[in-house]
């Protein structure tokens, strides 16, 4: 729940920084001088990639939740029996032994948003987060498809 209200702290924060910056945008467009303008239109181009970049975050987040939740409840989710340092680093030996299991799950069912889950869940175990946040998209993709039944 802690870290739930800072994330919401965090995208309040940085959605009156993207607003204030689209204002400040259209102030400089407004001016008579060019560079001033291209200044504004820069901003204003900024300001919608933050918005994109935010909306995307988001939306992954809340797709991380809702499979995870579901996940928890019909008693699938993986257990972390990795043993960590005080740090909270993983020992590799059990990250890697732990990766090849989830791997070899994801390989025999590669059509079930679980087991793609479960991989990414390995990934960042073992330290990998952009293998993770890619496993993590195609099982949000598939989970989607299976909901939708959309091809």
């Amino acid at each position: 729940m802690k870290s739930k209200f800072w994330t919401f702290l965090m995208v309040g924060l940085l959605g009156i920084f993207l607003v204030a910056s689209w204002f400040i945008g259209i102030r400089f467009l407004r001016t008579g001088d060019v560079t001033a303008q291209l200044i504004g239109a820069g901003t204003i181009a900024l300001t919608l990639i933050g918005s994109w970049v935010l909306f995307r975050e988001i939306s992954f987040g809340r797709g991380i939740e809702r499979l995870g939740s579901q996940l928890y409840q019909e008693g699938g989710l993986p257990e972390d029996t990795v043993e960590r340092s005080p740090g909270g680093r993983a020992d590799r030996a059990q990250a890697d032994k732990q990766f090849e299991k989830y791997k070899a799950q994801a390989e025999a069912k590669p059509d079930d948003w679980r087991s793609w889950f479960r991989l990414s869940m390995a990934y960042d175990t073992a330290g990998d987060r952009s293998r993770a946040r890619q496993s993590m998209r195609r099982a949000i993709d598939m989970e989607r498809t299976e909901r939708t039944g959309q091809r």
